[in-house]
């Protein structure tokens, strides 16, 4: 009876010190009791994790947001006293593009992409050029590799590596003692799921360690006006994994595109708070590392020695930057009940929409065949002036009638077979005179008043119109 009494107050003892659990989602940070299949708030499926209820003193909120956003007081926006943000040039032109125009004292930049891609090697690099050629001291923490795999690394690439400080320590308190006791200007934390803080209880990598790590380095990024590089790991679809939060904490999102089997890399701005997004930086992996690409153009047009059919030029405008690209289509008898539609660059579901279009108002049927398009160079549009060369390449490999060599187009497809106008059309137009194009094939709207003496140029109003001047 005793033995059972006792083993009674123990399990009522477990009970009561059982630590209590919540479930948090990594789109939109609602919480839940238990676990479901889809967020009741997003209603995005898989994305609740398991995290620890910490209990935190009014006290310590308060004194959190105080240092992250400071006393809150009420003044007139006109008697805010604005300074011109000045820009460390990091040595690399690309990024400097990519970030608007270099380095911010105080800001955090989060970097994602695949494993392998280069993200660690861009870093290293951007460390080596600050500390040669302006002297600005710098810290590198390592969470995933040792110091000397860091260092084989940088010797192989032929780096500058006298002046690099390295840290290998996952341990966030740590890490924050160590930068303040360094002192340094610029930080590169590799990554932040290795990152975890004593405050918690949880592993490293998951949702409540992720968050405060991020908000923690944050925090002391803004206090000691320190820029800080976050390496950011990625879901298999491409998203930067932990919760969706961590991006709205940080400046600047930067992405990582393209195959880790290809040379060319492509970094993208999808959020800067100190610059335009959607800027793009090339990048070319080379023996000794990143090589920054000055004509993109050049990369992504494979010059046909002879005209093949299923090809056409375009020219888009990513951020500031109108670079040419080659659009592809291969159109083939389909032997299944639905045939595949297959869009690697663009977005699937537009082409879908411009096939409809297609059949509609030109009178081509792709019901019975399967549809593969492509970028070249692994680059991806998200731009409407996509359109109208993506079609004509459809159309082109379907007849099995090559396009003309010299000829460049771009212009967005209304349902109505209208073809609408783009922004920046002269610049677009000028990109194109530069690489030796003759022809050019835009909505009315895009015409120039003055006439370009080095190109022609077609102005249409409809896709039929399109087809007459091809001879489709």
């Amino acid at each position: 009876m005793n033995c059972y009494a006792v083993c009674i107050n123990d399990w009522n003892s477990l009970s009561v010190s059982k630590t209590k659990i919540q479930f948090q989602c990594n789109e939109c940070g609602a919480e839940t009791p238990k676990w479901v299949g889809q967020c009741p708030d997003c209603m995005a499926w898989n994305t609740l994790q398991e995290s620890i209820i910490e209990k935190k003193s009014t006290s310590d909120n308060n004194r959190f947001r105080e240092h992250l956003a400071g006393p809150a007081e009420v003044c007139s926006l006109d008697a805010v006293e604005t300074t011109e943000t000045y820009r460390q040039a990091t040595g690399l032109d690309e990024l400097d593009r990519v970030m608007g125009g270099g380095l911010v004292n105080g800001s955090v930049t989060l970097i994602g992409g695949d494993p392998g891609i280069g993200k660690s090697t861009l870093l290293l690099q951007t460390l080596a050029c600050l500390d040669s050629a302006s002297g600005v001291p710098s810290l590198y923490v390592t969470g995933e590799e040792s110091a000397q795999q860091v260092g084989l690394r940088g010797k192989r690439l032929g780096l500058s590596l006298g002046a690099l400080r390295i840290l290998t320590e996952n341990h966030l308190e740590r890490i924050l003692n160590v930068a303040s006791k360094e002192k340094a200007r610029v930080i590169v934390i590799d990554s932040i799921q290795t990152v975890y803080s004593d405050i918690l209880q949880s592993a490293p990598g998951s949702v409540a360690q992720v968050r405060e790590c991020a908000a923690q380095l944050v925090r002391f990024a803004k206090q000691t006006n320190t820029a800080l590089f976050l390496v950011g790991h990625v879901t298999k679809e491409g998203a930067l994994a932990g919760p969706r939060v961590l991006e709205h904490m940080v400046d600047t999102v930067l992405y990582f595109e393209g195959d880790s089997s290809s040379r060319y890399r492509v970094v993208r701005t999808v959020k800067n708070r100190y610059g335009a997004v959607n800027e793009l930086g090339i990048f070319a992996m080379t023996d000794k590392g990143l090589r920054e690409v000055s004509n993109p153009s050049a990369i992504f047009l494979s010059r046909h020695e002879d005209p093949v059919s299923g090809s056409a030029i375009m020219v888009t405008r990513e951020g500031t930057r109108p670079m040419l690209v080659e659009v592809q289509a291969l159109v083939d008898q389909s032997h299944l009940g639905n045939p595949r539609r297959v869009a690697l660059g663009l977005e699937q579901n537009r082409l879908a929409m411009l096939l409809a279009v297609l059949h509609r108002h030109v009178g081509i049927s792709m019901s019975d065949q399967d549809v593969f398009t492509n970028v070249v160079g692994g680059v991806r549009i998200s731009e409407t002036a996509i359109d109208l060369p993506l079609l004509m390449a459809i159309v082109s490999s379907f007849k099995n009638k090559p396009l003309p060599q010299d000829m460049v187009m771009f212009g967005e497809v209304g349902l109505s077979g209208e073809i609408r106008p783009v922004q920046n059309g002269m610049e677009r137009l000028n990109e194109a005179v530069k690489h030796g194009f003759k022809q050019s094939l835009i909505a009315e709207a895009n015409k120039p008043k003055n006439a370009i003496k080095e190109m022609k140029t077609h102005s249409v109003k409809h896709l039929a119109q399109v087809m007459e001047i091809l001879d489709f």
